[in-house]
């Protein structure tokens, strides 16, 4: 019996596409521009990309009877601007307490630095000498940030008292401020204290120069910073000589800020400490003539 025709078998052999087959990369850009988020542009972009091309295709000039469009004239603006900003920064410099029109300052927003620079500008002597000197003396141990605090705490205890009354018969240094003035600058109270007590001079005792073995004693003057280093130790040692009224780090810089105030105040046994070495010097100042010394 022969077979049945039919159309189906022959038209499995077939591939009916209607468009070409794309690749799987362009089918995901695809896909990813199908999909719109609230932050895309709703506006048409293919419209407006397309219609610079046409307007830079149709060229008015070449059109027989018309006119090319006059071209806009450049206005001043950039330079206007460029004019107010430099009237702006003459008023800032005006600010500032600098004269925008002096030849050193033009260019500069604070101007050259005077030469020589002064020490004071320097990062390691920014702060006072007597300051740094006496912090390094209350450190232990290399311990300069304790020492530092330590010093914090002095300076703030000699703003907060009160003025203090000062001994006529045992003076301040000359020159020093008055005394209700002195709580106003503290570091100025801190010189004044350590100078008022520093002694002049030292006295040494050379061996053997008395003869039968006997030192000689004679005196020595001290420059400023060995005179307020010695003032100093001596507030020192008054210092751990008295008893802690309590416990806590700022009791010991509680204590030399006392101390420091019965300096001026005239209270203090470093005052006779200092009167002591005086004494001594100026009865080995006789000494200063002896034979055996001219002799070295």
């Amino acid at each position: 019996m022969p077979p049945r025709l039919n159309i189906w078998p022959a038209c499995r052999a077939l591939t009916v596409r209607s468009r070409p087959l794309l690749n799987q990369s362009s089918c995901i850009a695809a896909q990813t521009q199908a999909r719109r988020t609230f932050a895309d542009n709703t506006t048409n972009t293919t419209s407006s990309s397309r219609q610079p091309q046409r307007d830079a295709q149709f060229n008015p000039a070449l059109v027989p009877g018309s006119k090319a469009p006059a071209q806009a004239q450049p206005t001043s603006s950039s330079s206007t601007s460029s004019e107010n900003e430099q009237a702006i920064g003459q008023l800032q410099m005006l600010a500032y307490g600098l004269n925008p029109f002096d030849a050193a300052v033009e260019g500069h927003k604070y101007g050259l630095p005077e030469l020589p620079i002064p020490s004071e500008m320097h990062m390691k002597h920014r702060y006072d000498p007597v300051v740094v000197q006496i912090t390094k003396l209350l450190m232990w141990d290399g311990k300069l940030s304790k020492a530092q605090r330590d010093m914090a705490l002095i300076l703030n205890y000699l703003r907060t008292s009160p003025p203090p009354k000062v001994d006529p018969s045992r003076p301040l240094v000359p020159g020093a401020p008055p005394a209700h003035h002195l709580p106003l600058d503290p570091v100025q109270y801190l010189t004044v204290a350590i100078d008022s007590v520093a002694p002049l001079v030292r006295v040494r005792g050379y061996k053997g120069l008395a003869g039968g073995g006997a030192s000689l004693d004679m005196p020595i003057p001290l420059a400023a910073r060995q005179r307020r280093r010695q003032a100093f130790q001596w507030i020192l040692d008054a210092v751990n000589k008295k008893k802690s009224k309590g416990s806590g780090r700022s009791m010991f810089p509680h204590r030399v800020a006392e101390e420091i105030v019965a300096v001026v105040e005239g209270r203090s046994g470093v005052w006779d400490r200092r009167q002591m070495v005086h004494k001594i010097a100026t009865s080995a100042r006789a000494n200063l003539n002896h034979s055996r010394l001219k002799k070295r």
